[in-house]
């Protein structure tokens, strides 16, 4: 997964970089951390030994390799997993959103007698009751929310309290994804926005920060609770 070019500064620019910092001041505590090396050479050694020599897999020797490191897993367990993930059976488990195969090509242009049948021709396209209901079901397994679900800006580890140099931003962090989630409201909210508003148009709440339990269409942006939300918000949603 390739980030794009607000989200890398964006994820690396604050708080995995003030935590980095904090916790390792200096190079040589990393390099010498033997349970985050070990860690991290099983990581790309094995987990992806096809990809321990490309430069997003660098040997932990200091900070912004650390930072370069965490960031990516974050991202990719996150956000990532968020916009892919949890939106699967609102978008594609309803039939009438998004059928899930096309058994026969897709009616065009050129008609044919049989074709000014349009019902007929349709379910033929259309996966059959059993295909629609199977997929529906894998889907609804996979864009569930487990009632025991942890949201960033929520809960906090007690030792961070004693630590104003941790506890502080994410404190901000905290209140910054209230203005997060009131953008994404004002955007669903918003008449102009075709795809946001209207007529059959599902909101967009993939990235909202806190959701119920089962499938909601919203999920926990854990990226956001390690990085600063940017400036220019509304430009990037």
């Amino acid at each position: 997964m390739v980030m794009s070019e607000w989200e890398l500064p964006l994820c690396k620019g604050w708080s995995v970089t003030i935590y980095v910092s904090h916790y390792y001041p200096t190079a040589d505590l990393i390099e010498s951390d033997k349970k985050l090396q070990a860690w991290w050479t099983e990581v790309r050694t094995r987990g992806h030994e096809d990809k321990k020599d490309e430069p997003r897999s660098p040997v932990l020797k200091n900070q912004e390799n650390l930072v370069q490191v965490m960031t990516t897993i974050i991202w990719v367990a996150s956000a990532h997993r968020a916009a892919a993930n949890f939106g699967q059976h609102m978008y594609g488990g309803y039939f009438s959103n998004h059928p899930t195969i096309a058994r026969t090509d897709m009616p065009t242009e050129v008609m044919t007698d049989e074709m000014f049948d349009t019902e007929t021709v349709l379910l033929r396209c259309f996966p059959s009751k059993v295909q629609a209901t199977t997929v529906m079901a894998v889907l609804e397994v996979l864009s569930n929310h487990s009632p025991d679900e942890e949201y960033p800006g929520k809960t906090k580890e007690p030792s961070w309290e004693e630590d104003l140099v941790i506890n502080n931003p994410f404190e901000q962090f905290a209140r910054e994804l209230r203005d997060f989630e009131n953008i994404i409201n004002k955007r669903n909210n918003d008449q102009t926005l075709r795809n946001r508003n209207g007529f059959h148009v599902i909101p967009y709440e993939l990235l909202k920060p806190v959701s119920g339990p089962r499938v909601t269409g919203k999920d926990v942006i854990l990226i956001l609770a390690n990085t600063k939300i940017p400036d220019n918000l509304e430009d990037v949603l």
